[in-house]
């Protein structure tokens, strides 16, 4: 049993003082006891906050980081980039650059990432000789740098609403909803384990039919988290009328497939009518900030969809930036920009967005820091030329990674000072190596 000693606990809604936190062997929260000063044994920490979660992450996006900006365009210029990324990956790069970018994360306060893998196969679309070996190279990149991982496994069958896949959209696919699902049921007693569990993810109305939706929701275990791209930009919405006669939100509320489990990545054009049933359903909403800036996506009602009753977690999509803080400031400033007022989330909604709504929308825990809860912890530094100053309350919106100290996971501390614990190793040092093997393939 391994004992942390807290001397601020910063959570959603409250800040309290000398927190012991007791875990098992497995790195489970048993016991905690609050006003208590350190005993011997204890690991000490200073001011804590609850490991945050990016509940949308593609890693190899990360290689596009710095190369994108100097033609302009949109974000369908910048997907032909990141298609020509995706046709050169093999499994040993994707664990390289996967190890890399969950170092990154981790080092920034991370602890847990919903990576939206759909780069399933060889780049004519033939499976790989070994089987999920895609996926198994993400597993063992999470596990080598101790992060904890939901693999959202995805499914994606058209290149376009009735359009066939595209060469360099080939490897994506499984052919049919029920060639994915018997990959899916196939590939969850290979890969889980050790902090790793599988997922599930429709890629989007453009993506996979209505029929292969439905067939999807009925071959996954509702206890399942399910996530799909919806509404990130207003041609899906358009194509999307065409085709079905409503909006995507429309579309799977007609499924029936709007139900807690399921978490909307994006959300960013939604009517009225779309916010109102997500929220009625008390779906996830993952909003990704410094993504939906970078592509010029537009600004998402994340507000509105609270209100209504949706969850809000953030995500770091294609990893431009990889900083919990700075997506959560994001999500707040998106706010007030659209709406000219200040606070719209205040610091204790923004912190649950970046932490339990998260853990929630990966089907990792619906609560945060409770007994039963996994110990996963990011310490914050409040003496910095950033923090110094702040009431601990507000540390969310003037703290950024350069200020995490040290990171927990499962009990276990696995980052300190911007290195991972094992072997030392700064995450420079492995993107170094990702991208000089990029470089060479």
């Amino acid at each position: 049993m391994t004992t942390f000693h807290c001397a601020v606990l910063v959570r959603p809604g409250s800040v309290t003082e000398r927190v012991r936190i007791e875990t098992d062997p497995a790195g489970t929260i048993v016991n905690i006891v609050t006003g208590v000063e350190a005993a011997l044994g204890d690991v000490c920490l200073a001011t804590v906050v609850p490991g945050f979660a990016t509940a949308h992450s593609h890693a190899f996006h990360r290689l596009l980081r710095g190369t994108t900006h100097a033609d302009g365009g949109d974000f369908w210029q910048w997907r032909d980039a990141m298609y020509r990324v995706a046709g050169l990956l093999d499994p040993p790069l994707m664990f390289l650059i996967a190890r890399a970018v969950f170092a990154e994360m981790l080092v920034s306060g991370y602890t847990a990432v919903g990576e939206f893998h759909y780069v399933h196969h060889r780049a004519d679309g033939a499976a790989y000789p070994a089987r999920h070996a895609m996926e198994l190279a993400i597993g063992e990149a999470a596990r080598e740098v101790g992060i904890r991982l939901v693999l959202l496994d995805t499914c994606y069958l058209d290149g376009g609403i009735a359009a066939p896949l595209s060469a360099q959209q080939r490897r994506f696919g499984d052919g049919s909803a029920a060639g994915w699902l018997s990959r899916w049921h196939s590939l969850r007693d290979a890969i889980e384990g050790e902090g790793v569990t599988l997922g599930a993810a429709i890629h989007s109305v453009r993506a996979v039919s209505p029929a292969a939706m439905a067939e999807i929701r009925d071959g996954l275990d509702t206890g399942t988290p399910l996530h799909i791209h919806v509404s990130e930009q207003p041609q899906e919405n358009i194509d999307c009328i065409a085709a079905y006669g409503h909006t995507p939100v429309g579309v799977l509320a007609g499924l029936g497939m709007l139900d807690p489990r399921l978490s909307l990545v994006h959300a960013t054009h939604l009517t009225p009518a779309d916010r109102a049933l997500v929220g009625a359903a008390g779906c996830s909403v993952v909003m990704c900030p410094t993504t939906e800036a970078d592509l010029g996506d537009g600004i998402g009602d994340a507000h509105g969809l609270a209100s209504a009753g949706a969850r809000i977690a953030i995500g770091s999509d294609q990893n431009a930036v990889i900083d919990p803080l700075l997506e959560l400031r994001g999500l707040e400033a998106g706010e007030r920009l659209s709406s000219g007022r200040r606070g719209r989330f205040p610091p204790a909604a923004l912190l649950d967005a970046g932490t339990r709504a998260g853990y929630a929308s990966l089907g990792i825990s619906s609560t945060v820091l409770a007994p039963g809860d996994p110990c996963d912890l990011v310490e914050i530094e409040r003496t910095s030329l950033r923090t110094v100053g702040s009431a601990a309350d507000q540390l969310v919106l003037t703290a950024t990674a350069s200020d995490v100290g040290r990171v927990i996971v499962g009990g276990r501390i696995v980052a300190e000072g911007g290195r991972l614990t094992a072997g030392a190793t700064g995450p420079h040092v492995l993107l170094a190596e990702a991208l000089a093997a990029v470089a060479a393939a």
